[in-house]
Order: structure tokens, then sequence, then C-alpha cells
């Protein structure tokens, strides 16, 4: 059992497993992975105490000595999060929860997120949300999936200002579905509307816009959602939740569905994940919802009590009429976004915005004094926005990432003709003394 090359199979039946695969060998079945990523060994060191582990990892923490100053966003923000958020979420009534399909023993759990609800159609302005989602991407998806149901239509018009990486998911969700999705392409990073306008007809379910878009920019889609509804579509918007302590919400502009990501909503960015996904829509497409939907009731002798309503989810009417697949919700990091709203409260979430608009400005005022660099002014924006710089963005970025600065997301990737353009995100935790210094290496990195 010591043996670093122990298997329990023969070669014999190790060959059959292969074969069955369509694979002649291992090096075949891994050729996939690039050879500088693939594990040079499987030895495995023997195995260690809970001391010894811990004590292990504190030393290998301890190699971590410098702190790395993000201006990164596209969908995921560094906040502050109250330490009350931690401290209630962690209650062991919360994390160990489990999906509560009983309400008689599942009351705190089912209030919670019958409250997260309520926060949500607050935030949003709109009448009824559900339990939450996976996550900002597959919540376009999902509304985009509740327009072809609500309008009985196929296709799906998509702003290119959408996160790209909303839009990759969008295309998975429909790629082997009989569903036209068409991308118009960004217009000095805004919605090019008169070509949006000369594409709206009666086939049209949806168009999907983003506020503010991936590139920073802040739009009204008051007079576009009039011009969507004219040709019998609904408008669904993806929008940013700390933003919507500034601006018009979502059911002020006319919008039907909204969505979004709700990481920024008091959950760590912890490498990725985990995070939840929220929408809300208008009172009438509340049949049409996907996932869980928790509802206020009383029972026999009159007391308050919480259930799962309007079940529409394919494990509790027959699949082929349910409104999605969704089985978890997510349901522990919306609760911690409902805590975050809560301890913030609807005056300090205002305050928090001011703050990352405010902090956004200056750095936009500092950067566009370093030679060579451009700011897009094209439209206002809220704590993120796009730089022009003299050199390509990824080399610069990479540049500064040595130095503990993570400058922002270079554009390149994700649009043609865009590899000296720069996203560049300044949240409430940024100080002065941390945007000059990102001024003054980027200076020095053009410089080289």
């Amino acid at each position: 059992m010591n043996d670093s090359h122990y298997c329990p199979h023969t070669p014999q039946e190790i060959s059959e497993m292969l074969s069955a695969i369509g694979v002649s060998s291992v090096e075949e079945l891994f050729a996939p992975i690039p050879a500088e990523l693939r594990a040079k060994t499987f030895n495995i060191p023997p195995g260690m105490s809970e001391f010894e582990t811990f004590d292990r990892m504190r030393a290998i923490a301890g190699d971590n000595t410098q702190a790395m100053t993000s201006f990164i966003g596209g969908g995921f923000y560094d906040h502050i999060i109250p330490a009350v958020v931690d401290h209630l979420s962690g209650r062991a009534e919360f994390y160990t929860a489990y999906t509560p399909y009983q309400p008689e023993c599942s009351q705190g759990t089912l209030q919670a997120l019958f409250e997260y609800q309520t926060a949500i159609c607050r935030l949003t302005g709109l009448d009824v949300s559900n339990a939450s989602l996976y996550d900002g991407g597959t919540a376009c998806a999902e509304a985009a999936m509740m327009a072809l149901r609500v309008t009985g239509r196929s296709k799906i018009i998509v702003d290119g200002c959408v996160s790209p990486f909303s839009r990759q998911v969008l295309k998975t969700y429909f790629y082997n579905l009989d569903v036209e999705i068409v991308e118009i392409a960004p217009l000095d990073g805004q919605l090019n509307r008169d070509e949006l306008v000369r594409m709206l007809d009666d086939s049209v379910a949806a168009v999907l816009v983003q506020n503010p878009n991936f590139f920073g920019s802040i739009e009204d889609f008051t007079a576009l959602a009039d011009q969507v509804h004219g040709v019998g579509a609904l408008l669904v918007a993806s929008v940013y939740p700390i933003a919507l302590g500034l601006l018009k919400s979502p059911a002020e502009m006319g919008v039907d569905i909204a969505v979004g990501d709700g990481q920024s909503l008091g959950n760590p960015l912890s490498f990725g994940g985990p995070s939840f996904g929220f929408i809300a829509a208008r009172k009438s497409f509340i049949r049409n919802m996907p996932g869980r939907i928790i509802g206020e009731t009383v029972d026999r002798n009159g007391k308050r009590g919480y259930v799962l309503t309007l079940q529409a989810r394919e494990q509790h009417i027959k699949r082929h009429r349910a409104t999605s697949n969704i089985c978890s919700n997510q349901g522990l990091c919306a609760l911690r976004g409902l805590i975050f709203l809560s301890a913030v409260g609807k005056e300090g979430l205002a305050d928090m915005a001011r703050l990352n608009r405010d902090k956004a400005e200056y750095a936009k005022s500092r950067l566009a004094e370093i030679p060579g660099v451009t700011v897009l002014q094209s439209a206002p924006t809220f704590n993120e926005f796009t730089v022009f710089l003299p050199k390509p963005a990824a080399g610069v970025v990479a540049e500064l990432l040595k130095l503990g600065i993570a400058a922002g997301v270079p554009l390149g990737d994700f649009y043609e003709n865009s590899d000296q353009a720069l996203i560049v995100t300044v949240t409430e935790k940024r100080s002065k003394k941390e945007i000059d210094t990102l001024v003054k290496e980027l200076e020095v990195a053009l410089c080289n």
C-alpha cells in the first residue's frame, strides 16, 4: 500500500476501461491538459495529525508577505463586509440548514428567505422575487427563459456591453435549443440604440441590457423600455446592487425583469465563489419565475407562517411543466445578502454608493493626468470605468501585479481591437494613498 504506483486495478482492467472511453493510454487520456499543468508524480506524503496540519498550513500562509491591492471588477467586487454578516450567517441554525421542504420545522429558514425576497423587491422596485439563484450569469439566462415563456417567442437581443461572462452562459443555456441569440456590438462603450431599434420586431422575446455595463457606463433605459414594449417584448436588465443606492431602479426605468449577482452584498471574493444570483419581476410573471418562492400565510389558528409556494420546480411538478431545474439556490449566500442590506440600511447603501462613485471619480481624474492615457468619457460611470493605455493592457497589468497591484481587467480577451483598453474599479475599500500608488506605478510601467 505504500508503493506510490499502487493501483487497485490490473493492467488488463485499466486497458479495458481506457478502451471503453475511446483512448489507448493514460498519456492520451491526459493529453488535453497542458504538460506544464500536469502532476509530475502522484506520490502522496505520509499523513499528519490535525495539530501538524495546522502548523504546516500556518507556515505556508506565512510566505504570503505581500498584500494585493485590487482594482479588479468586471462583476466581482472587493467591498467592505460588516462583521455582523459573518456572525449571524455563521450560526448553526443557518449554515447547517437544508432545503426547507417541511415548513413545520423550517420556519426560520423560510422567514429569512421571505425577508430576502422583500429586500430584493425593495432594491429593484419590482413586485416579486424568488429565493435566489446560482449567480449573475445564470440569472441572465433564467430571465431570458422567462421571457421566452411569457411571450411565446424565440429571439433574444443582447447588448454587447453585457458582461461577456453572462453572454457566454446565455449561449451555453440555449446551445441546443431553437432560440436565436442576437448580439449588438457596443458603440463607444454603450448600447448602439439605433441598431437595436432596427432589430426590434414581433419575433423578439426580450432585450437584455446591463447597468452599469461592462465598460462601466451608466445608461437610462426608460425610453428604450417603451420601444421594447411597443413590439410586445420584455426588457431584462442586469444590475449592480450597490449602484442601486444611487441610480434609478429597474422598475423606474420600466424594466420587466431585473437580475444580478449578489457577491457584492456581503459575500467575500473567495477566489471566485460562491455567490448568489437574484431575480425580480413584475407580479404578472410570477408563475414563470424559476426556483423557489417563499410565501407568507396563516395556520388554522391564525398564526403567521411561511411556506414554499407556487411550486414550479421539476421536483414538485411534472418535469415538462417545470420552469427550471434549479436545485441548490445558494441560500446561505443569499442570507448573507439580506443581513448585509439590513445592516447597511437604505441610507447606508446610498452613502456607500456615493463613496464608490466619488473615489472612482478621483481615480479617473488622476489617471487622465498620465501622458498617453485616455479615460472613456462617453457616459457617466459609477465605480468602474475604462481607460486606454499607450501599451497593451495585459502586459502592463502583469508588470503591476509584481508590485502587488491588480490594476484592472484588460479588455483585449473580450472585445476586438481592445488590447490597449483596461477596466479599472474603485470601491469604498480603496484609499487615496492606494489610488495615488496605482497612478504612480502605472506611469512608471508605461515609461519602461
